[in-house]
């Protein structure tokens, strides 16, 4: 196989997450070595479906997870799980990308599938961590957000960069910092160390977002910040909420202008 879509969508649809990793660090390191690259004459992508992924966790509505102190090594060991989780679906969704978004340049596929690299030792990090706990992926219920927002975004390519990385994993960098610091008063250093790693390299996530949405915008002939205000509220309705990690969106990208128009949001 030395097509880079069809070496995507086999990690996409690998069921087992070891072998989701396995694929997705061999698909990484064979781009490297300049064994893969987008064959134009392949056949185009299928409708967005369901990723490949476990039996477990079940996933159920945000608003029915069962909500855990970190007083308690359940309760950490269910943080940990949620964040597992969140780096599994990042897996799929950089693939998704590669997968799905024909004609691109050469660095929107090498982004992305450095981006499922990343995502994929992560996802490793934490599913150590979990073992240590006593736990293992699959233990805790889980949501289907991240997953949902790419099946409504698998049509536009510009509406999947504004919305992935600039929203939902965009979140990571705001929320992050403060499970840190509620972490290191319970003493839980190996977590803290795992979550020290993914914030500093999920701002590059979010800074490849940034970039590809306004390298749409420029295609497209419109305005990147109208067109980021206007996905917002069609997708999002006017749900987005502050706090916002400003530095790290900074650095990912972020102008000032709408860094000022978020914190509007409340």
């Amino acid at each position: 196989m030395t097509d880079l879509h069809a070496a995507a969508k086999r990690c996409l649809d690998a069921v087992d997450p070891a072998e989701k990793v396995r694929l997705s660090f061999e698909t990484w390191q064979r781009l490297l070595d300049g064994e893969l690259r987008p064959d134009v004459d392949a056949p185009g992508p299928e409708p967005v479906g369901p990723p490949g992924r476990p039996p477990l966790p079940r996933l159920i509505s945000p608003r029915d997870l069962a909500q855990r102190g970190l007083g308690t090594a359940e309760g950490r060991a269910a943080l940990v799980h949620a964040i597992a989780h969140i780096e599994f679906n990042a897996i799929n969704l950089a693939w998704d990308a590669v997968y799905r978004y024909r004609g691109k340049p050469e660095g929107f596929y090498r982004d992305w599938a450095s981006c499922a690299n990343d995502e994929a030792r992560h996802y490793t990090m934490l599913a150590s961590r979990l073992a240590e706990l006593g736990h293992a992926y699959g233990d805790f219920d889980a949501h289907n957000g991240l997953w949902d927002m790419a099946e409504k975004t698998a049509h536009s390519d510009t509406a999947r960069m504004a919305l992935v990385p600039r929203v939902l994993e965009a979140r990571g960098l705001d929320v992050t910092p403060g499970m840190i610091e509620r972490l290191k008063r319970q003493g839980d250093d190996p977590t803290v160390a795992i979550l020290d790693v993914i914030l500093r390299e999920e701002v590059a996530h979010v800074a490849a977002g940034t970039r590809w949405f306004h390298w749409c915008c420029e295609r497209d002939g419109v305005e990147s910040r109208a067109t980021f205000v206007a996905l917002l509220d069609e997708y999002m309705h006017g749900s987005l909420r502050g706090p916002f990690n400003r530095p790290a969106r900074r650095e990912a990208g972020f102008s000032e202008l709408e860094l000022e128009w978020l914190e509007t949001l409340g």
